[in-house]
């Protein structure tokens, strides 16, 4: 405690780079499930318990999985995003920053605590007895990029969760259990959030924004890149993980992402393997439907061209084929970077996505904090007799 209280003093009374220690704490922790949409969810509701609880964020890099690679390599945040509009909700300080600025003096190699609900299994079926925080890929590499090692473990469970939106006054449960005087930083395991993000964390996506870097080349490719005009983007999740996935869909209710449309609790509709895997008919009719009626309600801007981001199949042969008669243009970014991409479709004129992703759902949560229009594949369900099929199956004929 006069450790802490002494850096605080030494803040206080400045240097020529002074440090400013939150002198309620700091939250940390390895963002180590699912790749770059899983992460994202697990963000925004890690930023909404720093909020809570009153400490500051220190925002993780991203964790990402590259071919060739045994071990995850570690992106900083701000490679992506900007940390100035996330400081307009809370205080944050990048990992990088933290380590080198704070660590050394606040939080001591032989101080520095893993915090997890329970015992966690090694990878070797061993506990240990705590939360083998460092076991497994990528919890071993993200804590090495740092130089970290855990003196010992700490659980919180059961008593504690993450859930600071309901219940009894969990957040001042937190802080009175673990007051920042004595607890400076808790270093979680994963991160301090469910997946996917809660109702109450989505708009906190308002204040994640693209780094200049990645605005500036999301801007040039429509620029140099797409016919002048109106576009629609859209993403085909359909790489093999997700045709395994889908095979869940029957005995679910809700799968992933899945309540961006369903709902929390499904009041907005049921899960359907057409949602989860849209057909090339439906994909195909639902563009012609939105390229109609753009050209009907602004026939001064009319869509032309389809920007496409996938996983794995971007259909551009199928897509280029079934739009050539509407003279739309369909592409893809050479570079398949999959955060480009995201940035390209958020800037759209329309987005159609895929319900379950998460991928998918970062970009709706960006459009809808932009007040940009998006829609989802299958989405309400069509509801089509006999009739209508025929006449639907006669105006795509007369489309083509």
């Amino acid at each position: 405690m006069l450790r802490f209280l002494g850096l605080l003093l030494a803040a206080t009374i400045g240097a020529v780079q002074p440090i400013t220690v939150d002198e309620n704490g700091y939250i940390m922790y390895c963002p180590c499930m699912g790749r770059f949409g899983n992460q994202a969810d697990h963000f925004l509701g890690s930023l909404g318990f720093a909020k809570a609880l009153n400490r500051t964020l220190v925002l993780p890099p991203w964790v990402e999985y590259r071919k060739g690679e045994l071990r995850s390599v570690q992106v900083p945040f701000d490679t992506y995003f900007q940390v100035a509009p996330l400081q307009a909700f809370h205080r944050v300080i990048t990992m990088e920053n933290f380590m080198k600025t704070l660590a050394p003096t606040l939080w001591l190699p032989e101080e520095r605590i893993s915090f997890c609900y329970t015992e966690r299994m090694g990878l070797d079926g061993s506990t240990g007895h705590g939360c083998n925080a460092k076991s497994g890929n990528p919890f071993g590499p993200f804590w090495d990029t740092f130089g970290v090692e855990f003196a010992k473990s700490e659980f919180f469970g059961p008593k504690l969760n993450y859930d600071v939106h309901h219940g009894d006054r969990m957040a001042q449960q937190w802080n009175v259990r673990y007051p920042g005087v004595k607890w400076p930083v808790l270093a979680f395991t994963g991160a301090p959030a469910v997946f996917p993000v809660q109702q109450a964390n989505v708009l906190l996506h308002r204040y994640l924004r693209w780094s200049v870097k990645y605005e500036e080349e999301a801007k040039q490719f429509i620029r140099d890149s797409l016919p002048k005009g109106a576009f629609i983007g859209i993403h085909l999740r359909n790489g093999i993980d997700w045709v395994r996935a889908c095979e869940h869909v029957r005995e679910s209710s809700n799968l992933f992402s899945s309540p961006q449309c369903l709902g929390y609790r499904n009041e907005y509709g049921q899960l359907t393997g057409e949602i989860c895997m849209p057909t090339r008919d439906t994909i195909v009719r639902q563009l012609k439907r939105r390229i109609k009626l753009q050209r009907e309600t602004a026939p001064d801007n009319p869509i032309r061209a389809v920007f496409v981001a996938s996983d794995s199949n971007h259909m551009l042969s199928d897509l280029k084929d079934a739009l050539k008669r509407m003279e739309v243009t369909v592409v893809r970014h050479p570079d398949g970077n999959p955060h480009l991409d995201l940035a390209i479709l958020g800037r759209s004129n329309h987005f159609i996505g895929n319900c379950i992703s998460s991928y998918s759902a970062f970009v709706k949560r960006e459009r809808d904090s932009n007040g940009f229009p998006s829609s989802f594949w299958a989405f309400p369900p069509e509801k089509v007799g006999p009739k209508v099929k025929s006449a639907m199956a006669q105006q795509e004929h007369e489309e083509l």
